[in-house]
């Protein structure tokens, strides 16, 4: 897979791509990230990207000329263009694994006030991590990526994502490790027992509790 992420911050994204399992894809060539600084796209001297939006308002407007310059320069016919604004799709674990489908993303980074809206016709979809808004879309863009390249085939186990939360509109089950009694508080017996059968049962319990308890909204659509 390949995601292009074009943004007017790209050192923002050094640490990002230099740690844990996002670094082992990049090495071991499961996934190609690239990231686009949209002003080397500006026809502007000074590389200016942004200006004051029409009618008033406070708040810088991103121009759409360099973004539609940048995405014309990256997109295939292979290429789903994704917007990043808080108007969007609000984003879960489904289109994740649809996203992970896919040989190339192309990721747009919105900032300031806004983008120019000509821009939204560029893209394929526009998506929301959620009704809260960010300084921009550079930080969203991260979880997208994060989340969609973690389910790549042999990124990580498929056990490790197969039954995580939100599969099957359910939390994921609690986990313990060593030591077997920490200040007072025991693993449950069960999963020292070595019975399959039994901690499947148990973990699919825990896991419909849990649900319950704290985002019962997911079991009524089960």
């Amino acid at each position: 897979m390949k995601i292009d992420i074009l943004t007017i911050f790209p050192n923002m994204f050094t640490g990002f791509l230099s740690e844990s399992i996002i670094k082992r894809a990049i090495q071991e060539k499961y996934v190609d990230i690239q990231i686009h600084d949209i002003r080397k796209y500006s026809k502007d001297k000074h590389k200016k990207v942004d200006d004051y939006g029409f009618g008033g308002g406070k708040g810088m407007v991103l121009m759409p000329e360099p973004i539609f310059d940048a995405v014309n320069d990256l997109k295939t016919k292979d290429s789903k263009v994704i917007l990043m604004t808080p108007q969007g799709v609000p984003y879960k674990q489904a289109k994740a694994y649809e996203l992970a489908k896919e040989k190339h993303l192309i990721i747009i980074c919105g900032h300031y006030e806004g983008f120019d809206e000509r821009i939204r016709t560029l893209a394929d979809m526009e998506i929301s991590i959620g009704d809260y808004v960010l300084t921009g879309g550079e930080l969203a863009s991260m979880v997208i990526t994060d989340s969609v390249v973690r389910l790549i085939n042999g990124v990580i186990e498929e056990e490790s994502h197969v039954k995580d939360s939100f599969n099957n509109n359910l939390l994921d089950y609690p986990v313990y490790t060593k030591p077997t009694e920490f200040r007072g508080m025991k693993v449950p017996e069960v999963l020292l027992s070595g019975h399959h059968a039994n901690i499947e049962k148990f973990r699919t319990e825990e896991s419909i509790k849990r649900t319950k308890e704290r985002r019962p909204d997911l079991l009524e659509k089960r």
